[in-house]
């Protein structure tokens, strides 16, 4: 289990068990979760419904610390329940289980933290390394800090249809020259679009990592693209990075980084193992962008679980790329920036609604 992990869980979840609701239509993947999670000592399953309705009833009794939910279900959609429930508990922390489907990320703007794909929503994505993981990610979501400053009533608006004159560059060259690279997990999705929801269409390239599993990531990247002025996809070997584009690692056991030819910047994505936990890992990115671009480059660390791009984000300052890290406050789990931070990694400490601007601020007037 990953050191960070079992130190930030040993500090700050409490004697206490952790108290969890599950709401998921089948009684049978209902029955398989609450004896998965009853295996660990530190987890106690409260309650389990198939109505969200009648979920919704029994929460304030109950009291549990996390709800697990699923996304398609007959009388309410997960989102919708999330939506209802969130605002009136707002101890109560959410993780959605769902099979393979793109409304997981309208739960995500809904308020749930993060999400784990159902046993065999993916190849080889089969139930012992499904427990393993839900059950790591109810502690997370135990602990994790509730951030409520986005709002959460509808999904982002789409802004490709921007009217308004775009911003002059202030830096010569910036969309050729320059690139944005950015790494978040817990907490990421939603705090990643916040960050470049206004980047105007000019930009310089940016490559991101986000933690999560594969399919998802092309989903996410299809979602962001109807948000932002940039164009968003999801990142194939060889792809050039330019200005106006932005590249989103895809999970799975491929590494992304950053190379260079004659033409500009490219990356490249391999077969490779874990790095700092995770593949893709945003420390194997963000080394890459200090070795290739250096002073050319920014770097952003946002909310996540661990320390996966602490190292990598101090690798890029020491090179001369102008590094930020989220905030405490707005993080859902301050931990990768955190790390950062220690290590002397980042140049600017933000919170998440700053940071956007921080970045644009360096291209343009």
């Amino acid at each position: 289990m990953n050191t960070n992990y079992s130190l930030y869980c040993s500090l700050v979840i409490s004697m206490q068990k952790i108290r969890v609701m599950i709401v998921d239509d089948s009684l049978v993947f209902r029955t398989f979760l609450t004896q998965t999670l009853s295996r660990d000592p530190e987890i106690e399953v409260v309650g389990g419904y198939g109505d969200p309705t009648e979920a919704e009833k029994h929460i304030g009794a109950l009291q549990p610390n996390v709800l697990l939910v699923d996304m398609e279900m007959p009388k309410m959609r997960g989102d919708a329940f999330l939506r209802s429930v969130l605002p009136k508990h707002p101890g109560i922390n959410a993780l959605v289980v769902s099979s393979l489907s793109g409304n997981v990320f309208n739960a995500m703007h809904a308020g749930a933290i993060d999400f784990v794909g159902k046993p065999g929503s993916q190849p080889g994505y089969e139930r012992e390394q499904f427990a393993s993981d839900i059950t790591q990610k109810v502690k997370i979501a135990a602990a994790a800090h509730k951030v409520t400053s986005v709002s959460r009533n509808e999904p982002p608006a789409p802004l490709r249809a921007q009217s308004a004159a775009q911003p002059q560059a202030r830096i010569p060259g910036a969309a050729t020259k320059s690139i944005i690279a950015i790494g978040a997990s817990t907490g990421g999705t939603e705090a990643i679009i916040e960050v470049i929801k206004d980047f105007p269409a000019r930009t310089p390239g940016v490559v991101i990592v986000q933690h999560m599993p594969p399919v998802f990531t092309k989903m996410y990247a299809e979602r962001v693209d109807k948000i932002c002025a940039m164009e968003v996809r999801e990142a194939q070997n060889g792809d050039r990075v330019v200005g106006g584009t932005i590249l989103i690692a895809p999970g799975g056991d491929q590494q992304m980084t950053l190379s260079q030819d004659a033409s500009g910047y490219f990356v490249n994505l391999m077969r490779g193992a874990k790095v700092s936990g995770h593949c893709p890992s945003v420390d194997v990115l963000f080394d890459s962008v200090a070795k290739i671009a250096g002073r050319n480059a920014v770097g952003v660390l946002l909310t996540g679980m661990g320390a996966d791009g602490a190292k990598g984000l101090t690798d890029m300052r020491k090179a001369g790329a102008h590094t930020i890290g989220q905030d405490e406050a707005s993080c859902v789990v301050y931990g990768m920036p955190m790390v950062a931070f220690q290590m002397g990694g980042v140049a600017e400490q933000l919170p998440l609604s700053a940071i956007g601007g921080a970045v644009t601020r360096r291209f343009f007037r």
